[in-house]
């Protein structure tokens, strides 16, 4: 809880209303190198993910109040950008400012727990400036430092490790490797009513089998400061025709470099298939290919076309509509008493042990 305090106090109260999707993946059998180099090549190449399924092209008026924004109006009480994928994802989005100096390397977990290790005991002075206490000795947040806990740290994927009670993430990373990586920069889908497609976590895997399979050069600064401008320019422009991104020391169209990669996924997608023994991995690498050649297909492009031609313009009437359908569709949908009594007694634990942790 004072950890959340702390982010309302450092990054306003307004980004914590923003949500995405946190899939977790993993492999049997791979050392803490394999999930490192999984994680470069994501990072080179998750711009196609925002692509294909970033779903948070426009907001309301009221969450860049006060702010440089450089968004258009669309309608009532909206903003947007007439090409953006994943405003969420952007400069406006669920990122900190306060960050920008944390050069991370993932060339190993040896440099990457020092980069963390850093951030979590060095002093920031603008949180310096908020204090830990109030008068009345409330906590404000949890350190002055520039992370908190480790899950302060905004990443696009980050290796993880099942930590033990009362441990800390970074000390399970150290002690016993990399268990799991946690991508982070998927979008709600708000068509979806549990946010993603079965189609797209088989894309997913096949992206993730391919960063992993696929030689990944150590990172560099330079490299690293390119990938955060490629991040930008897709979340706010990542269906502009003729995009072009940084791809070592040359510029290169996001249409080329994304029909190479998908091109490279295919035959991982149907050897899954093959073990399988369906089409389903393909059939989602495929739909991937049509989606950049038809782009009005898109998530984030079908946002706009239902905000526009069915609200008026109105973000907020949509996604109200569309939360109340997802709400009654789930309320529609049948629960087991069973399973019902079940969750009614987690419930009622959780809420004892919380007491009980508390008084002590």
């Amino acid at each position: 809880s004072i950890y959340r305090m702390g982010l309302g106090q450092r990054y306003g109260r307004r980004m914590q209303t923003i949500s995405g999707i946190h899939y977790n993946w993993s492999m049997p059998g791979l050392s803490d190198e394999d999930y490192f180099g999984l994680i470069r090549n994501f990072r080179r190449q998750s711009f196609l993910l925002l692509v294909l399924f970033g779903a948070s092209p426009a907001v309301t008026t009221c969450f860049v109040h006060g702010q440089d924004h450089g968004l258009q109006p669309l309608g009532d009480h909206t903003l947007y950008l007439p090409y953006a994928t994943s405003l969420r994802m952007g400069r406006l989005g669920y990122q900190s400012d306060a960050q920008s100096s944390l050069a991370v390397s993932y060339n190993g977990l040896k440099g990457y727990a020092a980069s963390l290790q850093d951030a979590l005991t060095r002093a920031y002075p603008a949180y310096e400036a908020i204090g830990i206490q109030d008068e009345q000795g409330g906590y404000k947040q949890l350190s002055t430092s520039l992370l908190q806990i480790e899950n302060e740290f905004y990443s696009t994927i980050r290796p993880k490790r099942v930590i033990q009670s009362g441990e800390r993430p970074l000390h399970a990373l150290r002690e016993r490797g990399v268990e799991y990586v946690e991508v982070r920069l998927m979008d709600l889908d708000p068509f979806e009513p549990v946010g993603i497609q079965s189609r797209t976590m088989r894309f997913l895997d096949v992206f993730l089998l391919h960063c992993l399979l696929s030689a990944s050069p150590i990172d560099t600064p330079q490299e690293i400061a390119a990938l955060g401008r490629n991040q930008q320019a897709v979340a706010q422009r990542g269906r502009e025709p003729g995009l072009r991104l940084e791809r070592g020391e040359r510029s290169v169209a996001l249409a080329d470099w994304a029909a190479e990669l998908l091109a490279d996924m295919l035959p991982i997608a149907q050897r899954l298939d093959q073990v399988q023994g369906d089409t389903l991995n393909a059939q989602a690498v495929a739909h991937a290919s049509q989606s950049l050649v038809l782009p009005d297909g898109l998530p984030s492009a079908r946002v706009l076309q239902t905000v526009q031609q069915e609200y008026a313009g109105a973000y907020v009437g949509f996604v109200k509509a569309q939360s109340a359908r997802i709400r009654q569709s789930m309320l529609d949908m049948p629960i087991d008493a069973g399973v019902q009594a079940e969750f009614a007694a987690m419930a009622a634990q959780s809420w004892s042990q919380q007491r009980t942790m508390e008084a002590s």
